[in-house]
């Protein structure tokens, strides 16, 4: 489960902007133990500040966060700062099961239910009202190919709660969590890494009654523009599919690459056909997820 840090003193209540300052001093590295102490330290600080979130909400409904970061993120975040050296800060909104926003949007849409990793560390400090629970695994992500129903070993560690004040250290490809509604709204505030090389590791949906991969989470730009490019038409985006199909490092965009030019298929034996040329790709992933699609065209 994610790491708890607990931090010898409690730190004097700072404001965002110097919270972030301080962090892009500290340089926010996950695998120094120096790092990642100092900066949860820094998180901590902001938690004991009860004054800020509220005066930047108030900023955002009133319109007068001109000069602050865009909030879009998800129906539930808040961007505190814009991403930096490495990291930005944000804050997440929790809502319990009762309230309408939940009754009317569903649970998924909080990402409540939904067992999944991340392809990046981050930290989390409960903030206000009595804070998320989560039902928490392990698994070892080296043994993973990440295709649809893959058998893996979710190892189940126990369900806690990030109650006011707790530190938690979640790490990338190593922990894997299922979030479930708190008893009333609360909020949890972030430190996020972000590595621009990180959108190139997989991210996933998990079955745990099953113990099953469930769907990869971490489609990027690539994929959505191969598609595209391919999909118009162009004769040097399907070449390019069929180049990536075969040589690409990455097994995600090879299989968006067979894809791509399967979809735009006009008959279903030229689709199969591409299909059949995704199995025998050599790469594991692609051939199981190649074979289900052959069999759904069956």
């Amino acid at each position: 489960m994610p790491r708890v840090i607990e931090l010898d003193r409690q730190s004097e209540p700072v404001g965002v902007e110097e919270c972030a300052e301080a962090i892009a001093k500290i340089g926010f590295d996950a695998r120094n133990e120096e790092s990642l102490l100092a900066v949860a330290a820094q998180l901590q600080a902001l938690g004991s500040n009860r004054m800020f979130l509220g005066d930047r909400l108030v900023e955002l409904l009133a319109g007068t966060d001109g000069d602050g970061p865009d909030s879009a993120y998800s129906p539930q975040s808040i961007m505190l700062t814009a991403p930096r050296d490495g990291f930005f800060l944000r804050a997440n909104i929790w809502p319990c099961e009762n309230d309408s926003c939940v009754r009317r949007s569903g649970a998924h849409n909080f990402a409540y239910g939904a067992p999944h990793d991340h392809n990046f560390d981050f930290l989390t400090v409960g903030y206000f009202g009595p804070g998320y629970r989560s039902d928490y695994y392990e698994y070892d992500y080296g043994d993973v190919a990440g295709y649809f129903g893959e058998p893996v070993e979710l190892r189940f560690i126990e369900r806690s709660t990030l109650s006011p004040g707790k530190l938690m250290h979640y790490r990338a490809h190593r922990d894997v969590h299922s979030q479930l509604p708190p008893e009333s709204l609360s909020v949890s505030l972030n430190v996020m890494c972000c590595d621009p090389g990180q959108g190139w590791y997989d991210q996933y949906a998990f079955d745990p009654d099953r113990g099953t991969v469930g769907e990869m989470l971490s489609t990027g730009s690539t994929e959505v523009l191969l598609r595209i490019a391919v999909a118009m038409g162009g004769e040097d985006a399907t070449g390019l599919a069929e180049h990536w199909g075969r040589t690409h490092a990455s097994d995600r965009i090879r299989l968006a690459s067979y894809e791509a030019r399967a979809f735009a298929c006009s008959d279903d034996e030229a689709r199969e056909e591409i299909w059949r040329q995704a199995e025998n790709s050599g790469s594991l992933l692609v051939a199981r997820e190649a074979a289900q699609m052959r069999r759904a065209l069956g």
